[in-house]
């Protein structure tokens, strides 16, 4: 994982456990007090939304437990890899696109970031510039050729 999304998931965590958390505790409280508690919307709402917050923090949690940094100085741009920038071309269409290569818990299709185990991440694994990949999408194959790899 890169260094931008650790600290990304680290400020959601901390963002969970000490804003949103204490919320609902609060919100808890409030409906506990307003009496019985079999009938009380408010008081069960609020237990669900505080189970769905403790699921959410164990994720990430998680998550963080078994991340690893990728030191970006060590990786090389020869071929495609874990936080390449990877610019190639549909020859069916000769649209341009650039993607970086991140890990499952990074991709976000807006910031151009793919998952590596996605149909085109995993395609264009350890290929170099000037390859030539078929990748199996839901809409049939694409022929995509790898016109430059960043870091």
């Amino acid at each position: 994982m890169s260094q931008e999304g650790y600290d990304k998931l680290v400020a959601e965590l901390h963002e969970l456990e000490c804003v949103e958390l204490p919320k609902v505790k609060e919100a808890i409280a409030e409906a506990r007090d307003k009496g019985d508690l079999s009938e009380n919307f408010e008081y069960h709402a609020a237990k669900r939304e505080q189970s769905r917050l403790l699921g959410r923090i164990r994720f990430k949690q998680r998550v963080l437990e078994f991340a690893r940094v990728i030191d970006t100085s060590r990786l090389g741009s020869d071929k495609v890899g874990l936080l390449s920038k990877v610019e190639i071309t549909n020859q069916a269409s000769n649209a341009r696109m650039a993607y970086t290569l991140v890990s499952p818990h990074e991709a976000n299709m807006k910031e151009g970031k793919i998952s590596i185990k996605s149909p085109i991440g995993q395609a264009l694994l350890g290929k170099k510039v000037g390859d030539v990949v078929d990748v199996r999408v839901p809409a049939g194959i694409i022929r995509l050729k790898i016109e430059s790899i960043t870091l």
